[in-house]
């Protein structure tokens, strides 16, 4: 197997439900249309939703050689995902810390990813096991963190910033999600979680915020039918190549 992959993206949150998968779907989409060949890893074993948004259902085969085969999206997106090997996408995984961190060193080593540009990694909430054998075993160029617009912001950043830099892991911004929404009447940014500090908080911790996403409801709307692939990314204050220069 001779994989050749360029830059590894971690997408990461010191906790659950702030918009990682939207982030990771949203780094992608916007790299393969400029041109360059993108996949996508789901390491969010016990919550994965990568798949469903980009309506792939296709299970994942081995090859010849034993190494899983990615399921493509319409556009050539790459996507390797526990829920394309199960029989049903509603099914839990009941695994502990161990074989989860297993799990993801197959989809890391035994897949046929062939060339990519960028491996973007949805990873999994938190400072647990699988983080630390993401970081430990897979050589992450850059991690991107995503946030919300909530009183425990500075917090939860903190702990996702200090996690990466204590893996040697270059931190290359903050994603906030959630920041505001437009009213669909007169166009004013409204702030239903409040107006947010994050600016001062990334530079105390000694980086930037690269994108700030509204609330879109057509977007959650495109993820649910699956087709979050058609998303229309005008509007949207958020360019992962611009944040690496």
């Amino acid at each position: 197997m001779a994989n050749n992959i360029g830059k590894i993206i971690a997408v990461s949150s010191g906790k659950g439900g702030v918009g990682k998968s939207f982030v990771s779907a949203l780094t992608a989409i916007s790299l393969n249309r400029k041109g360059y060949k993108v996949g996508i890893l789901d390491a969010d074993i016990t919550g994965p939703s990568i798949p469903k948004m980009f309506g792939v259902s296709d299970g994942l085969y081995a090859d010849e050689e034993m190494n899983l085969v990615p399921v493509e999206t319409p556009k050539g997106i790459k996507i390797v995902s526990i829920n394309l090997m199960l029989d049903d996408e509603t099914t839990p995984v009941l695994w502990r810390g161990p074989i989860l961190a297993k799990m993801i060193g197959q989809f890391w080593n035994q897949t046929a990813w062939g060339e990519l540009d960028y491996l973007i990694i949805d990873m999994p909430p938190g400072t647990g096991d699988v983080p630390l054998t993401i970081y430990q075993s897979i050589p992450v160029t850059g991690v991107v963190i995503v946030s919300s617009p909530q009183d425990l912001v500075r917090l939860i950043v903190a702990k996702s910033v200090n996690m990466a830099k204590q893996m040697n892991k270059d931190v290359i911004g903050i994603v906030e999600n959630y920041s505001y929404m437009e009213c669909p009447d007169c166009g004013k940014r409204l702030y239903p979680f409040g107006m947010s500090d994050i600016e001062s908080i990334a530079q105390a911790e000694g980086t930037k915020v690269i994108g700030k996403l509204p609330i879109m409801p057509q977007l959650a709307a495109l993820a649910d039918m699956g087709m979050f692939e058609s998303v229309d990314l005008r509007g949207i204050d958020y360019d992962i190549l611009e944040a690496f220069k």
